[in-house]
Order: structure tokens, then C-alpha cells, then sequence
């Protein structure tokens, strides 16, 4: 059943607020082999504020080796039992389409259909007011095309003087959603990256140099890599989009245990998740130049991490053979 209708209430401090929404966007989640984590994504799901009125769709990709059969059929059975949605509806691969392909695929599909979408893998952990976020920020932004992303992640950056919501030019992708008009931007080319990125466009997409989200592109290129996620923020990027993101995360990633799919072992990117509702989204549709700061020093941060982990690696091998 559809919701009321309610006009945007509109605060005099520059920000908007929903009370209501006319129509949900659908939830589609991609699912493989890891029955204890989309275990862990469905029931924070059902908990949601809006799951009973929303729908749900489910893609499982099917297994990419004999060795997976098994663990692939575990996962089916169970999404099979789900409940506490307006509609649970399951696309079962027959093949093997690998994340990327199943993503990309799934997300065309259903973002033409309904005109929007909210998106998660079955590593997204999710606060009881993620699906009002995702519905509220899609509602709010609907009419601006300059906004193509909302992330209801963050980078666990320091949060002090930030905005409960600002934009950046960043492409997040731990439980997002956009428009179809947005998405219509996306183009997984990596040839035709390299040829349309300039020196100074690498550079800025690589947030002044404080990481290399640019050499994902190249690994696609040489088939090293075959992802999907740089391609949606190299859109948002070439199109001088924005991406919505809160102060406060509203999903942390449970997949950074080894067991995902271009996910290594790590706690840098670990967030707590936001106990209570956004309620605040800017008005004025530009990137946060704090939050742009912020992120700089966060990658920057990372970077000295990775080459601490990788220093104490050596260390410790040599120790071996002392």
C-alpha cells in the first residue's frame, strides 16, 4: 500500500526534511555463497523502518565451481523463508555471472523498471533507519541531477563540525542508491576511461593524490581486475556528480574477513552504525569542502597504515629466520 503524500518541509537553516513518500524504492540484494552474512543483512533489514512496505529483490548469482554448489543451495534455501516485506521476489542465475556482471545486470533491470533503487551485497549490516534514509534522500533529491549517489556509508573520518549529511564527490557503494536517470551515466569501458581521464582529472578523482582509486581502471584495463564500482564513481566524477553521505554511517561491511570477493582482511574501514534517524540534507547541491578535507586525510591515513601492515609483515618474516 502506498504511502501519504506530504510536501518537503523545507528548515530555515538550509536543510530538508520528509515526513512521507509516495512510493518506496525497490531493495535489491545480491547474494553468492555466505549464508552467515546474509543472514546477518537480511534480519537487520526486516528490522528497518519501511521493510514491511517495500520490495525486495534478490538476485543469487550460482556457484563458479563444484566446490560452491553446496554452499550456493544453502544460501537459496534460505532466502526461500524470507518474509516481513510488501514483496520477496528471487532471480536465481543458472551461470555463474560473477559480482560485477550480476550487479550491474540486476541494477539495470530494476532501476529502469521503478524509475529507483536502494542496493546491498550480502555483507551490508544495516541500521534500523537505513531504508527511511535511502527513501527520504531519494525523495529529497529526485528533481536535482547533479546529485547521482546516495551512500549511507561513511569512512569512519573525523567527524567533528561535519554536517549530518553533505555531499562529496567520492562513489561509495556499501548500501547505496540512485535514480535511473543517474544510472544511465554508468558505463564499465575502461579504454574509454583512460582516454577521456586527463593528468589533472586523475589526480583530482584520486582526491589529490591521498589514494589510487585510478589504478583499479588500469587493472580492469589489463584484466587483472573485472569490477564494476570505479566505473559508477568515474561516472559520478566525469559528470561533476555528487554523492550523498551521511556523518554518521548507517551500514557497517561484515564482508572485510577474507571471504568477499575483492575484500582482503581489514578493520580501516570499520564503522559503528547510527542508533537513530538523518532527519537534515543540505540544500545547497555542492561538495562539502570539509568533507573533502576530510576524506584527504582519511585516504592519507590509510596509506600510512597499509605501509605500517606491510613493514610489520617483513619484520616479522625475517624474525623467522633469525
Amino acid at each position: 500500500m502506498a504511502l501519504d503524500y506530504a510536501d518537503l518541509l523545507w528548515d530555515h537553516d538550509k536543510t530538508a526534511q520528509v515526513r512521507f513518500i509516495e512510493e518506496l524504492a525497490p531493495i535489491v540484494l545480491f547474494t553468492y555463497n555466505r549464508l552467515d552474512h546474509t543472514r546477518q543483512t537480511v534480519k537487520a533489514l526486516q528490522n528497518n523502518v519501511y521493510a514491511k512496505e517495500s520490495r525486495l529483490f534478490i538476485f543469487s548469482d550460482a556457484p563458479k565451481t563444484e566446490t560452491a554448489v553446496a554452499a550456493v543451495q544453502e544460501v537459496r534455501n534460505y532466502l526461500r523463508t524470507i518474509a516481513g516485506f510488501k514483496e520477496v521476489r528471487i532471480i536465481e542465475r543458472e551461470e555463474n555471472w560473477g559480482l560485477a556482471r550480476n550487479i550491474m545486470n540486476g541494477v539495470t533491470d530494476i532501476v529502469n523498471a521503478y524509475g529507483k533503487i536502494i542496493v546491498l551485497e550480502d555483507d551490508i549490516v544495516t541500521s534500523t533507519y537505513f531504508l527511511k534514509y535511502m527513501n527520504d534522500a531519494l525523495e529529497v533529491y529526485k528533481h536535482s541531477p547533479r546529485v547521482m549517489n546516495i551512500s549511507a556509508y561513511v569512512y569512519p573520518m573525523k567527524k567533528t563540525d561535519l554536517p549530518e549529511t553533505f555531499f562529496t564527490r567520492a562513489g561509495y557503494c556499501w548500501g547505496w542508491g540512485t535514480w535511473k536517470g543517474a544510472w544511465t551515466a554508468f558505463e564499465r569501458d575502461p579504454e574509454k576511461l583512460m582516454n577521456e581521464f586527463t593528468r589533472e582529472d586523475i589526480y583530482h578523482f584520486n582526491f589529490e593524490g591521498r589514494t589510487d582509486f585510478w589504478q583499479q581502471v588500469l587493472d580492469n584495463r589489463t584484466g587483472k581486475l573485472y569490477t564494476w564500482a570505479v566505473f559508477w564513481d568515474a561516472a559520478i566524477f566525469k559528470n561533476h556528480g555528487l554523492t550523498l553521505v551521511p556523518r554518521d554511517s548507517l551500514v557497517v561491511n561484515i564482508g572485510m574477513d577474507g571471504t568477499g570477493e575483492h575484500c582482503s582482511l581489514t578493520d580501516i574501514y570499520h564503522t559503528s552504525i547510527a542508533t537513530v534517524p538523518v532527519r537534515n540534507f543540505p540544500l545547497l547541491i555542492a561538495e562539502s569542502t570539509l568533507g573533502r578535507e576530510r576524506h584527504q586525510l582519511f585516504f592519507a591515513g590509510t596509506q600510512k597504515s597499509l605501509v605500517h601492515r606491510v613493514l610489520a609483515r617483513v619484520k616479522n618474516a625475517i624474525q623467522k629466520f633469525l
